[in-house]
């Protein structure tokens, strides 16, 4: 499957929200050269609640911080989109390295991602970020995991994970297969498989559906679930 299409035939469908225009028009050049079909570019979170009703969309590209007060709008607008129970993929974007902001992001439910604005500038990451929440995966910005690790890693909560556990951990969090943690931890499939069921276990993570599963898993090692 290309990089920006759908689990069908078509394109993906995607939204995006900024109100920054030259940023909402390179986004808009970047997914369209990766093969994503942009069908709305706006500049208030309120669009957005608009544009997910009226139309049928896989995706929005969502800054955090919009008009009126330049604060939440975009988590606000995920969280509002998520109590509705849509399932619509979000990836918010944002200048800084924020825990919090991600911590409420993740916590939203699964198809959401949290990218730095920086991140933009690599477009191949940037229409693989919003594939995977359009497909119901979690993407978190590096710099935001390794945030997070180091917040957590001086607590009792994760003491009982081991090093290469909390590595392979972080690149849940960051939306990796495990093909791709395989490939970036130099490890075999089979023992990035048996890794992730000792985190489960140790995690207190129940079986369900795996994708949910992962997420549950980094709330868990977050402090954020149960």
């Amino acid at each position: 499957m290309a990089a920006g299409e759908s689990s069908g035939s078509r394109p993906l469908r995607v939204a995006i929200a900024d109100d920054a225009v030259l940023l909402r028009e390179g986004i808009g050049q970047i997914l369209r050269a990766g093969g994503v079909d942009v069908v709305a570019s706006v500049d208030t979170a309120e669009e957005v609640l608009d544009v997910v009703a009226g139309d049928a969309i896989d995706a929005i590209v969502l800054d955090i911080k919009m008009p009126p007060t330049h604060t939440d709008e975009g988590l606000r607008a995920l969280e509002t989109l998520r109590a509705d129970g849509s399932t619509v993929g979000v990836l918010l974007l944002s200048m800084y390295t924020t825990a919090a902001y991600a911590i409420r992001a993740m916590t939203a439910g699964s198809g959401t991602g949290y990218l730095l604005k920086e991140r933009v500038a690599d477009g191949e990451s940037l229409v693989n970020a919003v594939r995977t929440v359009a497909a119901g995966g979690s993407v978190v910005d590096p710099e935001v995991v390794q945030l997070l690790v180091s917040a957590r890693s001086s607590e009792r909560t994760v003491e009982t994970l081991s090093t290469r556990e909390l590595d392979v951990l972080s690149r849940m969090a960051e939306g990796k297969s495990n093909a791709g943690i395989a490939a970036e931890l130099h490890l075999s499939l089979r023992t990035v498989e048996s890794h992730i069921g000792h985190i489960m276990a140790k995690l207190g993570v129940e079986d369900s559906a795996e994708g949910h599963r992962r997420v549950l898993a980094v709330l868990r090692f977050l402090g954020k679930d149960g």
